[in-house]
């Protein structure tokens, strides 16, 4: 899976909640109820990464860095990972302008989210 993908991910699967195990069937199987599609529901993902953010030792800023958002999803947020997920978003600049590069990739992780049906509030909040 893509690095972005893998953000998308682990931000998005937090929402889920997990489905109980069907209990063992004694007549005829009725089928299960199917759940609306996720994209269908807006999400809170400023409640998400926040909540995230409250359960981890090290307080993140994850409205504005890149890096502190990668470390709060879990990933890996080094140097060589900040390039790769470049690479794979399209960026044209410099990758050794790091605060450029880092600036770009979070106002791209953001804007993906949002695509992808996450509520957040602006960044000028």
């Amino acid at each position: 899976m893509s690095i972005l993908g893998n953000i998308l991910g682990r931000i998005f699967k937090r929402r889920e909640t997990p489905t109980p195990a069907p209990a063992a069937p004694t007549a005829a199987p009725t089928p299960a109820p199917t759940a609306a599609p996720a994209a269908a529901q807006p999400v809170d993902v400023d409640g998400i990464l926040d909540f995230m953010n409250e359960q981890h030792d090290q307080k993140l800023n994850w409205r504005t860095s890149i890096v502190d958002l990668m470390k709060l999803t879990g990933m890996d947020s080094t140097l060589a990972e900040r390039k790769e997920l470049a690479a794979e978003l399209g960026y044209t600049g410099d990758t050794s302008d790091t605060a450029s590069m880092n600036i770009w990739l979070h106002k791209q992780v953001i804007a993906r989210i949002r695509a992808d049906g996450g509520q957040m509030r602006d960044l000028t909040d």
